[in-house]
């Protein structure tokens, strides 16, 4: 058994040197490269008058930092609603919870322009909330909506519906350009303000992950099991898609919808740290984290000195294991 959390466990210990090597690396490479001697004295000795100063601290350091909380915060919420549902094919971009956030931010920038960045976070976990609850909602009612191919199914229906509308939104306001960044996920305009007032919303959304963990664990083995252990399943569900709301809204209003993080990385997670979510949550957070400042660095690359949007890279690891998952388990509740 202590050999079995081996592996966790170093993943774990290890997790802060690989995301500060990850975050340097990151920071020093782009379309301009950069000395570390420019960005130990750009971090240490900030001189507002050099160019690469700038450039380290208000595009290259908060792109760094931002990538690797938007793929942990997105690596959590798959984790949680794989568990909740005992559906491996759960995640925020798939079941409408991401694309419920790109609605309401797209609704709240065309009517409120002058909004203050508070109110699109705000909007983005009201609009994360009303898409989970329209998905599940008509799960509920559908006959056999909850399992994962049809879930997955209606997610994506009304995911595409969302997106649409806010794509209509934003041509007829006339804000096409100021969403285009949001819209294709490029994570070299994030805010560094922004990243700053999301971090109590992620705390509260990591913390409450991280307690519901145990519970999680239980209800993963099935309703009527979780209950005759004692869990309040109903609570515990409430709880973990608050903590999704949550994590999934901060990540949208940052950077908008980055999808397939939250699809793969928890499976990963899983067959790393087996069936306790004590261990899967932290650890889908810190492959998360890793995973997403890897494929933003990939999308620098790619298309070299252009930038490619990251969606675009998640997607070419996501739609290859996203079949992967349909063809090797079928339509069936995970066991």
């Amino acid at each position: 058994m202590k050999q079995k959390k081996m592996l966790p466990a170093f993943i774990l210990l290890m997790a802060p040197a690989a995301a500060i090597l990850l975050i340097l690396i990151s920071t020093r490479y782009g379309a301009k490269p950069m000395t570390l001697e420019t960005v130990w004295n750009a971090v240490f000795a900030f001189d507002k008058e050099l160019v690469d100063h700038q450039i380290v601290m208000t595009s290259r350091l908060p792109r760094a930092i931002g990538s690797m909380l938007i793929g942990a915060f997105l690596a959590v919420s798959g984790a949680l609603m794989q568990g909740i549902t005992r559906n491996y094919l759960a995640s925020p971009s798939i079941m409408g919870v991401s694309d419920g956030s790109v609605f309401a931010v797209t609704l709240f920038m065309a009517v409120l322009p002058g909004a203050t960045p508070n109110l699109y976070i705000l909007s983005s976990l009201l609009g994360s909330a009303a898409g989970a609850a329209m998905v599940f909602g008509l799960a509920w009612l559908i006959p056999k909506g909850m399992t994962p191919v049809r879930l997955a199914i209606l997610g994506t229906v009304i995911g595409s519906f969302l997106s649409g509308v806010a794509n209509a939104i934003q041509s007829y306001f006339q804000v096409s350009q100021k969403l285009s960044f949001w819209f294709n996920s490029r994570l070299h305009q994030l805010d560094p303000e922004m990243i700053k007032l999301t971090v109590p919303f992620a705390v509260a959304g990591l913390a409450l992950s991280l307690v519901l963990s145990k519970s999680i664990s239980a209800l993963s083995l099935g309703e009527e099991t979780a209950a005759g252990l004692g869990i309040r399943v109903w609570l515990v569900k409430g709880l973990a898609m608050l903590a999704v709301v949550i994590l999934t809204g901060v990540s949208v209003a940052l950077a908008g919808k980055i999808a397939f993080v939250g699809l793969i990385v928890p499976h990963i997670a899983r067959f790393i740290s087996g069936s306790d979510y004590r261990w899967i949550v932290p650890v889908s957070g810190v492959l998360g984290g890793l995973f997403l400042t890897l494929c933003d660095l990939l999308a620098r690359f790619i298309n070299f000195p252009f930038e490619t949007p990251v969606g675009v890279v998640t997607a070419l690891f996501g739609v290859p294991f996203f079949l992967y998952l349909i063809k090797t388990r079928g339509g069936e509740q995970r066991a």
